[in-house]
């Protein structure tokens, strides 16, 4: 199962990569893996229909239990066999329905498969965080499958609305597995099922949020509205997403859960409640409709109705019929959209109103249309009519309160059914040969040519299946029976017939057609009535105006709370993380007292950090303030000394040393004051935000130190430092082993920061050029030597004695930043703190020359440093995966060097080598970014038009 997936994911992205050249002939290498799934599915069917169950476990994060865990049970299987089985008949048409020159066939091909993948792991899935996951991708891919066409407004409002929708809801879901996975004690779903935590609110919430995501996937009113407006995507699209596949979902969720939890009480009403009414209201307006595509979306909207009614009841009759239902409507629905694409695409239209009359050509198209339809109606001899009669007889013998008023529901909703069913046929097809006879029954001059065999075939072959399954039940009897035996009911022995003689499901059948048939004879006076319905705001109406009235809501809002004063910003952040903690703390208690001195010895280091402190708040130019904080960050290391801390106090004093130099890079774009406009109010209410501020993070750290709920995790960090991480020094084992992930993660954020600050300075100094000049200095990275607008280049002034001295320092300190990369596993030191040294190395270099020294002694781009460290350092975190070990384990080994003797050498010091270039090329592209001479302002060249002379002037 895990390589069927892994298989899907490398076709779908090759498909959406590299399938543009293929044109129609993607669709075929789309179903190649669909059909293989098919086939190993239909393997699986006997031994999963006896019973059985197929798993597949791959652990991920074994300390947070998580892991990919799937499993092929009955339901499963079906679901997977509908997917394929669907999916391969959907290719297929698609192969003729699109022209050869159509364009992103590969792209759209693709999807399809990325789509189909998606859905095979989440009827799959044996985890509630992998069934969230794979709910999610499919809305994803089915927001690009349903805008595929994105130069179409309506497609692209279409998709963004089922995104939205189905997005919202799968993060209901999604807190509702949380709140059930935490009540259970554990996320796998098998698990779950088979040991339901007990009732409680809770639960109830959980239950209700998990709902909510059902409905909203399978388009159950009132959120119903995205799956008409999904009608904007190509046919093929329409045929699989929304008949067979994603609006099953669902339903899948709601027959997955109901076993366990259909007797709690607000499922049954919540879920019965539901259903009834997307039954009833969904064909309604199938009813009223006269494009034949929307008639259809309508229609699925009513169905999937029916099906949750079923599903969700929970009883053995009715989980019969749901999945009789779940199987029909995949077939007849899927060939309808079929029939209606081959329409459209042959007409151009789709309204009843406008087509013309079909030739004996199209004799294949109607007949193929017929037999979806009489299996969507519930004639007998059909899988939908099997399906329906069991609904009729679940109902109708069903021991939960209100069982009539549902069984009522089924039968006028399978009324509406075979109405609109009739409309569909008679609007198609027999309408028009009625209104424009043609008793000849030849070609017509005025009738596009038939479908080819490509487009017909499909459609042919799924209708033939409904039609045999409803001849034909009993080949589903061990599968349906494995079914209920997952909902506790009966032996897993079932017996489905086509006829069961005179009874009381029968007679409601006949009911059901009688009334369609009456509602067909009044369709003259009825229409007018379903016309009224119109004032009745519609699904998509609701959005529109949801989507109006939260633009307003946000906009007003936005201009109360971001009223663009970055002071204001930072205040309320600030006093809100300040004052809702030490509320607590002070209700709570647990202050323990100021914590004892050592010897002393921080006094003097404190009190040059607060006075530092004071004087950057207090000084009223930028450059002071910079170097204020720089002597906070000094006095901060000088601490960490005083502490035995020599790794942080090295890191400190190289961090603040490269922070102070880039402070003044930026500030020499900067004015050099700061502007004092705020009133003497203002900054009583700011030293109070900055005092509570202080007071709370000080007392919070002394409590946090005073009271430790569990041992410090520090000890057994040391205690592993040499075993498990092979080094002495156990701050760096804990940055490049332990949390080896942190630190891979964070340089990967420096160099996207990195990478974002050039981008940007890059802007801003083009910005300030004039159109048609250079925007360099005559450096290499811009390649034109003509000056800058507004003068002359600033060429800074080389100090002999500056130069002569860096000269020498560089090489020292560069040297110096090498041996602690490789002495940091065992002694103070590391690929960072090394990083940070060798930056001061390059800093001594530009403060000799300049930005252009720098590249000069640079003979790399920056950012190829930087990303050669990143991708060293992701090899060697993945590189134990190839020799059977888990990811950043660290290897040792002893090297003998001549002279030196043996030499301890450990895969950990290549990713610090990598942290060590990631560093390097950050600080070179911080002076790509900042350390050009600032340029002088841009001066607007004197105008050669004449000006107004002094007698226009008066």
């Amino acid at each position: 199962m895990l390589t069927s997936l892994a298989v899907f994911a490398l076709v779908g992205v090759g498909l959406v990569a590299f399938g543009s050249r293929l044109g129609r002939a993607a669709f075929v290498v789309a179903a190649l893996p669909l059909a293989a799934t098919a086939a190993w599915a239909g393997a699986q069917l006997p031994h999963v229909a006896d019973g059985g169950t197929e798993a597949a476990h791959l652990d991920w994060v074994g300390a947070l239990n998580l892991s990919l865990d799937l499993r092929l049970d009955a339901l499963s299987v079906t679901m997977t066999l509908i997917v394929c089985v669907i999916g391969v008949a959907v290719c297929v048409y698609a192969a003729g329905y699109f022209e050869p020159d159509a364009p992103d066939l590969g792209r759209l091909a693709g999807l399809l498969v990325l789509f189909a993948g998606s859905m095979l792991g989440l009827v799959q899935a044996d985890h509630l965080i992998v069934l969230y996951t794979c709910w999610e991708l499919t809305s994803v891919t089915s927001f690009l499958l349903i805008g595929n066409r994105h130069a179409e407004s309506r497609a692209r409002a279409a998709a963004l609305h089922a995104l939205l929708v189905t997005g919202a809801g799968g993060l209901a879901m999604l807190g509702g597995f949380v709140v059930l996975g935490q009540a259970a004690g554990t996320y796998r779903l098998s698990e779950i099922l088979a040991n339901p935590p007990p009732h409680s609110t809770a639960l109830t919430g959980a239950l209700v949020l998990i709902l909510l995501g059902a409905f909203t996937k399978s388009a159950q009113y009132p959120f119903h509205g995205w799956l008409p407006g999904a009608m904007a995507a190509p046919t093929p699209v329409s045929a699989y997403l929304h008949s067979a596949t994603m609006v099953k979902a669902g339903v899948y969720l709601v027959a997955r859960f109901a076993p366990a939890f259909a007797t709690v009480g607000v499922w049954r009403p919540l879920v019965l409640t539901t259903g009834c009414v997307t039954f009833a209201v969904g064909g309604l307006r199938a009813l009223r409709q006269h494009d034949l595509k929307l008639l259809l979306a309508f229609g699925t909207v009513s169905q999937l109705g029916l099906m949750v009614m079923c599903f969700g009841a929970g009883t053995e009759a009715a989980t019969m019929a749901g999945f009789g239902l779940l199987v029909a409507h995949a077939l007849y629905k899927a060939t309808l959209f079929m029939v209606v694409g081959a329409v459209d695409e042959q007409t151009k239209t789709r309204d009843i109103r406008l087509l013309p009359v079909f030739d004996r050509r199209w004799r294949l198209i109607e007949w193929v249309s017929l037999a979806a339809l009489v299996s969507m109606v519930g004639i007998p001899l059909t899988a939908g009519f099997v399906g329906k009669e069991l609904a009729y007889e679940a109902f109708l013998h069903a021991s939960f309160g209100w069982s009539d008023l549902v069984l009522g529901v089924a039968v006028v909703g399978s009324a509406l059914t075979a109405a609109y069913g009739y409309r569909f046929h008679h609007g198609a097809f027999t309408g028009p040969r009625r209104e424009r006879p043609d008793p000849t029954r030849e070609a017509r001059p005025d009738c596009p040519p038939a479908p080819t065999l490509v487009m017909a075939l499909p459609a042919a072959v799924l209708a033939f299946a409904g039609i045999e399954l409803g001849i034909l039940p009993g080949v589903g009897d061990k599968i349906t029976g494995t079914v209920l035996l997952a909902y506790g009911h009966g032996h897993g022995h079932v017996h489905l017939q086509a006829w069961h003689g005179l009874n009381q499901p029968l007679l409601l059948s006949v009911l059901a057609l009688g009334g369609g048939a009456a509602l067909i004879v009044a369709d003259r006076r009825v229409q007018p009535v379903l016309a009224r319905g119109g004032a009745v705001p519609s699904g998509g109406q609701v959005y529109l105006w949801s989507l109006r009235v939260l633009g307003v809501v946000s906009t007003r809002v936005t201009a109360f709370v971001q009223n663009g004063s970055l002071p204001i910003y930072a205040g309320v952040v600030l006093a809100t993380a300040a004052i809702a903690p030490a509320v607590a703390l002070v209700l709570g208690g647990g202050w323990a007292g100021l914590p004892p001195l050592a010897d002393g010895a921080e006094v003097p280091v404190v009190i040059v950090l607060a006075t530092a402190a004071l004087g950057a708040a207090a000084v009223r130019t930028r450059f002071s303030a910079a170097v204020f904080l720089g002597v906070c960050g000094y006095a901060m290391a000088g601490l960490f000394v005083v502490s035995g801390a020599p790794d942080l106090a090295l890191t400190q004093v190289a961090v603040e040393t490269l922070s102070t130099v880039v402070f003044v890079l930026v500030l020499r774009r900067l004015p050099q004051r700061f502007e004092r406009q705020s009133t003497i109010r203002r900054r009583v209410v700011r030293a109070a935000i900055a005092a509570t501020v202080a007071v709370t993070v000080f007392v919070l750290a002394l409590v946090a130190a005073g009271h430790r709920i569990t041992p410090p995790v520090s000890q057994e960090m040391v205690a592993r430092s040499v075993p498990d991480g092979h080094g002495r020094n156990v701050v760096n084992v804990i940055l490049v082993d332990f949390r080896g992930f942190d630190t891979l993660g964070e340089i990967t954020v420096l160099a996207v920061a990195a990478i974002g600050v050039v981008a940007l300075a890059r802007v801003g100094r083009r910005a300030d050029v004039e159109p048609g000049t250079s925007g360099g200095t005559g450096s290499p990275s811009t390649g034109d030597p003509r000056p800058p607008a507004g003068g002359a280049p600033r060429v800074p002034r080389r100090l002999p004695f500056v130069e002569v001295s860096a000269r020498v320092v560089f090489p020292i300190v560069l040297m110096a930043s090498l041996w602690l990369l490789f002495a940091g596993h065992n002694r103070p030191g590391g690929g960072f703190v090394g990083g940070l040294l060798a930056g001061s190395a390059i800093t001594v270099r530009y403060l000799a020359g300049g930005i252009d020294e720098v590249r000069d002694q640079s003979r790399f781009r920056p950012w190829t440093v930087l990303g050669v460290g990143l991708l060293v350092a992701a090899l060697t975190a993945l590189a134990p995966l190839a020799f059977g070990k888990s990811v950043l384990q660290v290897a040792s080994g002893s090297v003998t060097v001549p002279v030196v003797g043996d030499v301890a050498v450990s895969s950990a010091l290549l990713f610090d080598a990598g942290v060590y270039l990631a560093v390097i090329g950050m600080v070179l592209m911080v002076f790509e970014a900042f350390g050009e001479e600032p340029r002088a302002p841009r001066r607007p060249a004197p105008s050669t038009e004449p000006g107004p002379t002094s007698e226009a002037v008066s």
